[in-house]
């Protein structure tokens, strides 16, 4: 299932959920970045966001991404700049658009945040790309195996305890200190069903013959 042929025909033939809200409401766009070091072995690249008491997800595991800008032009175009400036890593040049999965409203200790994220997943054609890091928004940045994730042997518990809230929610341990959950653990969880569900009638984009 996690070959890239596979991975490309599915992603090519789905059509995502798209959310429409007024011009005013935020948006944003992540980019799933993978790259196969092994044929039959992808990994994802994943940050852990800088701590900072502004951000709602800080400190989290996440993909590389943010909200769009004016000049964006699309919010395909806005996944690429942001990764350009949170990891240095030109997608444009580097990587090739897959597909993008449904969008999310994005939640931040169990509220609706308004925020609408869209999430593209990018194939990286190079294998010896070297990451820079943008210190003051991410922590660290690492290619995680999807294998392991995919198959439910990193799949734990998570509790989140924060005032009023005391919270246990599903999530992919890597390893002590890196947890994956929230909305980076929606967003895999859907990357997973688009690769290994049937596709419906209405899911699929039709093809010219």
């Amino acid at each position: 299932m996690l070959q890239e042929p596979h991975v490309r025909d599915r992603l090519a033939r789905r059509r995502p959920r798209v959310l429409q809200g007024p011009p005013e409401r935020p948006y944003a766009a992540v980019a799933a970045v993978l790259r196969y070091p092994h044929p039959d072995a992808p990994e994802v690249l994943l940050i852990r966001r800088a701590e900072d008491p502004r951000d709602p997800w800080s400190g989290h595991m996440a993909f590389p991404g943010g909200r769009r800008e004016r000049d964006d032009g699309s919010l395909q175009n806005t996944a690429a700049r942001e990764t350009a400036e949170e990891v240095g890593l030109d997608l444009k040049r580097h990587g090739e658009l897959l597909g993008r999965l449904d969008d999310v409203e994005a939640m931040a200790k169990a509220k609706r945040t308004g925020l609408i994220i869209a999430p593209f997943v990018f194939l990286l054609r190079a294998q010896d790309v070297e990451l820079r890091l943008e210190a003051n928004e991410v922590a660290e940045a690492v290619w995680v195996p999807l294998r392991p994730i995919m198959d439910g042997t990193l799949d734990a518990p998570f509790r989140f305890r924060e005032r009023d809230l005391d919270l246990t929610l599903p999530s992919y341990r890597l390893d002590d200190e890196r947890v994956v959950w929230g909305l980076t653990h929606r967003m895999l969880s859907m990357f997973f069903r688009e690769i290994c569900a049937p596709l419906s009638t209405a899911d699929v984009v039709p093809t010219s013959r």
